[in-house]
């Protein structure tokens, strides 16, 4: 036998994750940039003293909450290209529970975070403990059995040997590029504090690299073969090729072969919306040019992306009856949806031998300018959306077009999540360099704003992060502000006060809904809140200020540059207006029977629309 070093569990766990390393842009670096930590008796007296240990080599955050803590090592990650992450440690019972949440973003999103929340006593002495959940006909089960279904790898640790064979799965969840998602190993609080005679070989340094996997040779042929038969292709470009850094190459294909690039949620920024190609957004939250050049293609491209419903038009946008599918990705079931043509590898080495594979074939002249007639006029929609007008309240278009004339480029990160922002924000703002766009949409989950924003911010200091968040967002969860101003990583917030949940009254409008229970004033009330939001931000410790205007607005964000720490800007908007232009269907079942006209009128325009539908 080998040499051993005898440890605590949760001292083998922070011993192990400081040596786990990977290589970015020829630097060595720790790949766990940190680990988050809300301390509860469930992890403060063994994980708290181990992570004390090595403060300096893996160091510890500590935050308000749980669940944006864990959106905060979200952000991170996918900031980070998923080339590093970072873990986080709670509590039992409601700290843990708080993260599942998050969990179920990372698992949406394809994106890597450790979580190691305490769990019961495995060896039941003191049974039932605080927080505690009893399950009457399973004494295996805990409240972390939760993570199981929003985990791509899930193990709980009752013994302290056990953590050997857990924590080198866990690696190899987190760095491969196909079951890439959230690990869940949950820990005993009992076992945590007990000692185990480790080898010294469990601790060696251990580089991670990135895996890259080559295509099939009869699926690659195939692929050719479709694409040099096709008239009307179009690419279709999803988070992906950021993952796999193929933003380049993703260029130089559509460039070699004249084929227009859309892109997805996800994939918005791998290619820079400035260059003829670029469409910008397709689906739902589409631009009008890219949707026009989507609805008649008669090849789809899909280049790391998971197809979901916003970037299909719940599979309604294709009309072109001879379309076929070719679904570029690391995952075969991503690869084979819509009756996918499969080209199961890498993006950026499948895209070079594809494109090596089609030398000396181009899409037909007509398809280009198409594209760039249906650009041009889109980017004037565009234009007249996000220009200045003297309307009592502007509209979220109105303040994009404000942030994008003072902040947007290459130095900066806009950051976003749920509501009615990344509709605006996926067809308006101007992506022009990788990662430059970053959208929580794959779960489109509310709260992830700010604790993002936090995350992004640690992954990238040198950027201008820029979060822009409604009234109803900031209302769940906020409390990672004062972590930002804590810590030192300055944000500028962009708060947009309609007053309630203007986004889904919107939808709850198209479907024959009343208007009820989203915007405050439709809800029950006995006194309409004034939320001074610019007070509250600033009780954390931001610079805040609110303004009455879009040329206020300008100002403000030109003067939050110069701020030291974190600021927050308010302005109230309009909780109706949305561009007309672009943008398509999607399916959000109307209720088949109502006594209200308006409820039997949209489900018979569902209905229409539903005919447009693929099955398969």
């Amino acid at each position: 036998m080998g040499k051993t070093i005898r440890l605590t569990m949760a001292q083998a766990v922070v011993h192990f994750l400081k040596k786990q390393m990977t290589v970015i842009d020829g630097q060595k670096l720790p790949i766990f940039g940190g680990v988050w930590a809300i301390f509860g008796h469930g992890n403060v007296a063994g994980m708290g003293e181990a992570l004390y240990q090595v403060r300096e080599e893996l160091p510890t955050f500590r935050a308000h909450n749980e669940q944006g803590m864990a959106h905060a090592a979200i952000a991170y990650a996918k900031t980070s290209f998923r080339q590093r992450f970072m873990a986080c440690t709670t509590s039992i019972g409601p700290g843990a529970l708080n993260m599942v949440t998050a969990a179920g973003v990372a698992h949406v999103n394809r994106i890597p975070v450790l979580f190691l929340p305490g769990d019961v006593f495995a060896n039941r002495a003191p049974d039932p403990v605080l927080q505690q959940i009893e399950d009457f006909g399973d004494g295996t089960v805990s409240a972390n059995d939760a993570f199981r279904p929003v985990s791509r790898y899930f193990d709980r640790i009752t013994r302290p040997e056990q953590i050997i064979t857990a924590l080198k799965r866990a690696m190899q969840v987190l760095t491969d590029p196909l079951d890439c998602g959230p690990v869940t190993l949950s820990l005993c609080q009992d076992v945590q504090a007990e000692a185990f005679d480790y080898p010294e070989s469990f601790f060696e340094e251990h580089v991670w690299a990135l895996r890259r996997p080559q295509p099939d040779a009869d699926e690659l042929a195939n692929a050719i073969a479709l694409i040099r038969k096709s008239e009307k292709p179009v690419i279709v470009a999803g988070g992906g090729v950021l993952y796999s850094q193929a933003t380049k190459e993703l260029a130089a294909f559509a460039e070699a072969h004249s084929i227009p690039v859309v892109v997805t949620q996800a994939g918005k920024s791998a290619i820079d919306e400035t260059h003829p190609l670029a469409l910008g957004s397709v689906g739902v939250t589409g631009t009008s040019a890219a949707n026009a050049i989507a609805e008649e293609t008669d090849l789809v491209i899909a280049v790391g992306t998971r197809c979901q419903d916003f970037t299909t038009g719940s599979w309604a946008l294709f009309k072109n009856e001879k379309l076929t599918m070719v679904g570029l990705n690391i995952a075969a079931y991503d690869a084979l949806k819509h009756n996918g043509h499969p080209l199961v590898t890498d993006a950026r080495e499948g895209l070079k031998v594809l494109s090596a594979g089609l030398a000396g074939w181009k899409a037909p002249a007509v398809l280009v300018e198409k594209a760039t007639r249906e650009k041009k006029i889109w980017l004037e929609a565009a234009a007249k959306a996000m220009a200045t007008t003297n309307t009592a309240l502007p509209s979220d278009a109105q303040v994009i077009g404000a942030v994008t004339r003072t902040i947007s480029g290459e130095k900066s990160i806009l950051l976003c999540a749920a509501g009615g922002l990344p509709g605006e924000l996926h067809k308006l703002w101007p992506a022009t360099a990788p990662g430059s766009y970053h959208m929580e949409y794959g779960f489109s989950c509310m709260g992830y704003e700010i604790a993002g924003g936090l995350g992004a911010k640690m992954a990238r200091p040198d950027k201008e992060v820029v979060v822009m968040v409604g009234d109803g967002s900031y209302m769940m969860l906020n409390s990672e502000l004062a972590t930002s101003v804590m810590l030192g990583l300055k944000l500028i917030v962009v708060l947009l006060d309609n007053r309630g949940y203007g986004c889904i009254n919107r939808l709850q409008m198209a479907t024959g809904g009343a208007n009820f229970n989203n915007l405050l004033k439709d809800a029950r009330h006995e006194v309409m809140p004034e939320i001074d939001f610019r007070a509250h931000a600033e009780s954390m410790g931001a610079v805040a200020v609110k303004v009455a205007s879009i040329a206020e607005l300008e100002q403000a964000i030109e003067a939050s540059k110069k701020n030291d720490r974190t600021s927050v800007i308010v302005i109230d908007t309009d909780p109706l207006i949305t561009t007309d232009e672009g943008g398509h269907w999607w399916d959000v079942a109307v209720p088949e029977v109502s006594p209200r006209a308006e409820v039997n009128k949209a489900r018979a325009a569902y209905e229409q629309a539903r005919n447009a539908q693929r099955i398969g």
